[in-house]
């Protein structure tokens, strides 16, 4: 395989469907290492959500927060976050919009916070540690800020009235995640390229949800697993085995 940096989504692509890199991965994604490829993560969790899942891979790149925030071997290189003032006007501007929904924010100092009860402690639990907030006077610097919206009208109203923002939703609920204008995986992958010296055709990509259309079309190969939405799978260049099926690991043992 001529790409030799290999970029995994988390959730629903590297992580199974209980939060953990199968063993049988882990062990294939050791002997790309050895074989001197560059091992990355590109996810919308924040940085401190995605290090508890990572730990036993290690990897050399970590793009999170939607591409918001960028770290090369543990180095910030990348931070595109929203100004206090700005995280203020967005989380009002949801409100007047959505009305009293539930929102998430990622602040710049690696917080997560939350203005809900969680009702499911497993759920909770796979998203680290958060804390509440009612953000009715919150004016942080933020990386992402993440809204439930239940009504497509309201989220599509919303999108329009953030023209500041990139808002996308994640396919498994009603989540849509804001991020500033143009700062997404694929924005991130394009300024690591640049860094690097290399391009993104050098790039191997694998996700599974609408956050990762753009940085599959983008790299060199862009590859959708199994449990993909449809969305993904047709823009792929190849569709392989889902994230509880050993999918990557299969990949990865066929290829390298």
């Amino acid at each position: 395989m001529k790409e030799k940096v290999l970029l995994f989504d988390l959730d629903g692509t590297l992580l199974t469907g209980e939060k953990t890199i199968s063993p049988r991965t882990l062990d294939e994604l050791r002997r790309c290492r050895e074989k001197g490829y560059i091992i990355g993560v590109a996810t919308s969790r924040s940085a401190g959500n995605s290090t508890r899942f990572t730990v036993a891979l290690s990897p050399d790149l970590v793009i999170s927060d939607g591409g918001a925030l960028v770290r090369e071997n543990g180095r910030v290189i990348i931070c595109e976050a929203f100004s206090g003032e700005e995280t203020s006007g967005i989380i009002a501007c949801v409100r007047e919009v959505c009305g009293n929904v539930s929102i998430t924010v990622d602040t710049r100092e690696g917080e997560h916070l939350r203005n809900y009860v969680p009702e499911q402690d497993a759920l909770e639990a796979s998203w680290g540690q958060s804390s509440f907030n009612d953000f009715s006077d919150f004016a942080e610097s933020s990386l992402k800020i993440c809204a439930e919206v239940f009504d497509e009208a309201d989220a599509a109203k919303m999108a329009e009235a953030l023209p500041q923002c990139d808002c996308i939703r994640f396919t498994d609920g009603f989540w849509y995640k804001l991020t500033r204008a143009g700062v997404n995986k694929e924005s991130a992958v394009i300024r690591l390229c640049e860094h690097m010296g290399i391009t993104p055709a050098d790039i191997a990509a694998f996700g599974d949800d609408l956050a990762d259309i753009g940085m599959l079309r983008l790299c060199g190969r862009g590859i959708a697993m199994g449990n993909s939405c449809d969305e993904v799978k047709q823009i792929a260049d190849e569709v392989i085995g889902s994230n509880d099926e050993d999918g990557i690991a299969d990949f990865l043992h066929k290829y390298i």
